[in-house]
């Protein structure tokens, strides 16, 4: 596919994020005004909730962008996605007759300020990129043992909290928790001091369901994508994840970016998973391309200076793909809803350069990454804004995602009042 040409003059540009061919969904508002549905289109939002008021846009003869939330579209069946996403393709396209009513409901990027574009349901985190995991494993049991013995057979993952889900530019703050070092005779309550980052892809289910479903019919329900950071405190994770696994340590925050990227958007960048030791079982082989072709980085900019590239990606080195992960979800019977997000797990590569967190990137804390600036880090510090960047290329365009970008905030100095 070429670039769709827009008479948003923005959106015909080789290097924005928002094309014609990309129309990723989010929530804005304007001067502290009421938040409103809208489409990305070059540097500008278009409010869809408005074009629905005035009956520019009619989805399934009823009002569904009135919550300033996408939850009421997701919910709908897979052609009613499709639909209006023709829709906008049709009003946004050059040449389009509509372009004087759409105008005034066009607004600056710059201007607006985004909001959580959807109510997240669940939110579920998968350990499913055999990079992270090698490199983990090696780290803690060995380069012999670094693998769990189901690791090449399911998608691992844990339920996490979907109330501490939260938007691109909203503060993170440094969490406190019970925490052990190897020279600790008993445990001790203090702010984390190993903090991190992990990059991630997050999968947004838009159809519910009850009970299993094939890999197919999971892809078939995914709405579409987000970047998403899994803020990690790994001191307190090594001190509380056995036997149950991470608990307080992944509950702080997890950022994601304010646009939802349709799956529709991404169809044509389709890759294969890898190749495997072992045949999966029947009910999580794939079909065909589940994975897509995404190019990913990370920089890190200490406290109001310079920013460091400290990772380069690609979502296509995953093991195991979203449809995966969300029918292995579903064969126990467990109901999947509208909103659920799942989280992929860390995307690394092969390479040091690729490594989607600071565990990896420091190798545990004995190998300091030096930045830009020449500070260097083992684990994050109070002031560091962390920035995760993703898009899919194209032949003469690219499907962006946004910022997907926090700042840690010192700890409070003390968490409780007494």
């Amino acid at each position: 596919m070429t670039l769709l040409k827009s008479w948003v003059d923005s959106a015909n540009s080789a290097t924005t994020d928002f094309p014609l061919n990309n129309l990723p969904y989010g929530v804005f508002s304007i001067a502290g005004g009421a938040p409103r549905c809208g489409v990305a289109i070059g540097d500008q939002v278009l409010d869809v909730t408005a074009l629905e008021n005035d009956k520019l846009l009619v989805i399934a003869d009823s009002a569904v962008l009135q919550q300033a939330v996408w939850n009421p579209l997701m919910e709908l069946p897979a052609d009613s996605w499709s639909s209006f996403r023709t829709q906008l393709i049709a009003l946004l396209e050059d040449g389009a007759a509509d372009q004087d009513k759409l105008t005034p409901h066009l607004y600056a990027l710059a201007d607006v300020q985004l909001h959580m574009p959807m109510r997240v349901s669940e939110f579920t985190d998968f350990y499913a990129g055999r990079y992270h995991a090698t490199n983990v494993g090696t780290m803690f049991r060995g380069a012999e043992n670094a693998l769990p013995p189901n690791w090449l057979h399911i998608p691992i993952g844990y339920n996490g909290r979907a109330s501490s889900v939260v938007v691109s530019g909203t503060p993170v703050q440094r969490p406190w928790g019970q925490l052990k070092g190897p020279d600790q005779e008993l445990p001790a309550f203090m702010p984390s001091r190993r903090f991190d980052l992990e990059l991630e892809m997050g999968a947004i289910v838009g159809n519910a369901s009850q009970g299993p479903v094939s890999v197919d019919e999971a892809d078939a329900m995914i709405f579409g994508y987000v970047l998403l950071n899994d803020w990690s405190a790994r001191d307190i994770q090594a001190w509380e994840y056995q036997p149950l696994g991470p608990f307080q340590a992944k509950a702080t925050a997890t950022t994601i970016s304010p646009w939802i990227v349709t799956a529709a958007a991404l169809d044509s960048f389709r890759v294969s998973t890898p190749e495997r030791e072992f045949e999966l079982l029947p009910h999580l082989q794939d079909t065909g391309p589940m994975l897509y072709d995404i190019e990913l980085s990370v920089t890190l900019a200490p406290d109001q200076k310079a920013a460091t590239t400290i990772a380069q990606t690609n979502y296509s080195e995953m093991y195991y793909s979203a449809a995966q992960q969300l029918a292995h979800h579903t064969t126990s019977g467990c109901p999947m809803r509208t909103g659920d997000l799942l989280g992929s797990g860390t995307i690394s590569g092969p390479e040091k350069s690729m490594r989607g967190s600071l565990l990896e990137i420091s190798w545990g804390g004995k190998e300091p990454l030096t930045l830009d600036t020449g500070e260097t880090r083992t684990f994050l510090e109070d002031g560091d804004t962390l920035t995760l960047q993703g898009h899919a290329q194209g032949d003469g365009y690219r499907i962006g995602f946004g910022d997907c970008s926090g700042t840690l905030v010192p700890a409070l100095e003390k968490p409780y009042s007494r």
